[in-house]
């Protein structure tokens, strides 16, 4: 393990009392079985601003532009990433844009 990754593993054991790689917490949405798209968004409560912004991680647009897309300011924009961070259990925008993937949110 990288120390990078140790350090943040401590941190999320001392936030939430455990910690899940990117890798293993891809595989557990994987593995959510029949609940796809529409449903997962209603089973995690993710609001029509979240999805919004959950499909523009998927672009390469910087948050910064993402806010100016969205109508909001840069620290509204950290607040959409943080709350799905938490709702989904991941920690980087590559994990958010998977997670769209996945689930039909973005096609490719």
């Amino acid at each position: 393990m990288e120390p990078d990754e140790l350090i943040h593993a401590m941190r999320q054991l001392l936030l939430k009392g455990y910690y899940f790689p990117e890798w293993a917490a891809s595989k557990v949405f994987l593995n959510l079985g029949e609940e796809h798209g529409e449903q997962t968004i209603q089973k995690l409560k993710i609001s029509e601003r979240e999805l919004e912004f959950l499909k523009h991680c998927c672009t390469e647009l910087t948050y910064k532009e993402i806010g100016q897309v969205m109508f909001c300011s840069p620290r509204t924009v950290e607040g959409y990433r943080d709350a799905l961070f938490q709702k989904l259990d991941l920690n980087t925008r590559v994990g958010l844009a998977m997670f769209a993937v996945r689930n039909g949110i973005v096609k490719l």
